[in-house]
């Protein structure tokens, strides 16, 4: 196994665990509360993540209420859904397939952007990809706040976006708990590939 230098990395060392080595998905949750100004300073930090052409598709939808947690529960994988109503909120992260409306905000310099994504499927593509990226980097905003995410793809995709994005411009990516981790939260660490298994150079 090769032997790695953390000290090559201008992170701290306390900071890279956790955001990473020490970072795991949790499975149970206290009953703290996420507040509002935690996951602003969250979405805050995160927003600078790069996208393709600065698309930024990501949309967040935030569960916090019993009844919306009985929106959502029915559409979960049954062995997702205890840890679900237990933690104290809960994102749904969606690509908004109509993203390219925002280009002449976000890509001001180029106004011809929007017409790049007209092809419906072109543009569907892109959204998936990027709210992809964005999906990773809420992960670790949640992380860098202090806080446990537990994100899942366990879920019936067609139900969510029925229940919460009826109008088809959005679909849903990943379900993500968060919150305090709660006791017993972790399973087992899983093993990581190695660099030589991963990384080679031509």
């Amino acid at each position: 196994m090769t032997v790695v230098d953390h000290a090559q990395l201008a992170l701290g060392a306390e900071a890279q665990d956790l955001l990473f080595r020490e970072a795991r998905t949790a499975n149970t949750f206290t009953d703290e509360p996420v507040s509002d100004e935690q996951v602003q300073a969250i979405y805050d930090l995160v927003k600078w993540g790069p996208t393709s052409m600065n698309q930024q598709p990501l949309r967040i939808v935030l569960v916090r209420s019993e009844e919306g947690k009985q929106r959502l529960l029915p559409h979960l994988a049954e062995g997702n859904r205890a840890k679900t109503e237990q933690a104290p909120l809960v994102a749904i992260l969606a690509a908004d397939l109509d993203f390219h409306e925002k280009l002449p905000k976000v890509f001001p310099h180029k106004p011809e952007a929007k017409e790049i994504f007209a092809d419906d499927d072109f543009r569907a593509e892109n959204a998936k990809l990027n709210a992809s990226l964005q999906v990773a980097y809420f992960i670790l905003g949640v992380r860098a706040a202090g806080l446990a995410a537990g994100p899942m793809t366990g879920f019936d995709a067609a139900g969510i976006n029925e229940e919460f994005f009826p109008d088809g411009t959005q679909q849903v990516l990943v379900v993500v708990n968060i919150g305090k981790p709660g006791e017993n939260a972790w399973f087992p660490r899983l093993p990581r590939l190695d660099y030589d298994e991963v990384v080679t150079a031509v």
